[in-house]
């Protein structure tokens, strides 16, 4: 009976860590004072040795209650391995709440952090290894942004 319940909970185990993906990438910034200024623009530092692989990317924001907008404006600035100055991406609309201004990312206590996709348009490409610079810009009109407590990237390896 003891060899049964343990089989069975190394199956379930088993089963339940094949749905389970990791990133190739996850990292957030904390906002000064909940307050996201537009000069305030948070880098990240991905080291790319796979440029053949397609990849994913989310981004990640944690606001509170308080956020006045259904929506924030980002542009992502990118700078290459060898590269010696940042190029802008395209610009992209977060959506974070419905027509009736309800939510749409995850919420607990009055914190809600929503994982977005961006379009392949909106995504760096990686077409030689090496470190990429990734700088998170708000181009909302309202500055300083209100309520917004972390911003990040999720980068994932796609299957093919």
């Amino acid at each position: 009976m003891k060899l049964r319940t343990l089989t069975l909970f190394c199956l379930l185990l088993a089963a339940a860590s094949c749905g389970i993906k990791s990133p190739y990438y996850q990292k957030q910034e904390g906002i000064p004072k909940a307050a996201w200024k537009s000069s305030f623009q948070p880098e990240f530092s991905i080291n790319i040795t796979d440029t053949v692989s397609p990849y994913a990317f989310y981004f990640l924001v944690r606001h509170d209650e308080a956020y006045p907008n259904a929506n924030l404006w980002i542009r992502l600035n990118v700078k290459g391995p060898g590269d010696s100055t940042f190029r802008h991406m395209s610009r992209a609309e977060i959506g974070l709440a419905d027509a009736e201004g309800k939510w749409l990312g995850r919420g607990m206590g009055g914190i809600w952090e929503h994982k977005v996709a961006l379009a392949p348009a909106m995504a760096p490409q990686f077409k030689k290894p090496g470190v990429y610079h990734i700088r998170i810009e708000q181009i909302m009109r309202e500055d300083p942004l209100p309520s917004v407590l972390n911003v990040g990237l999720n980068i994932e390896r796609r299957a093919e």
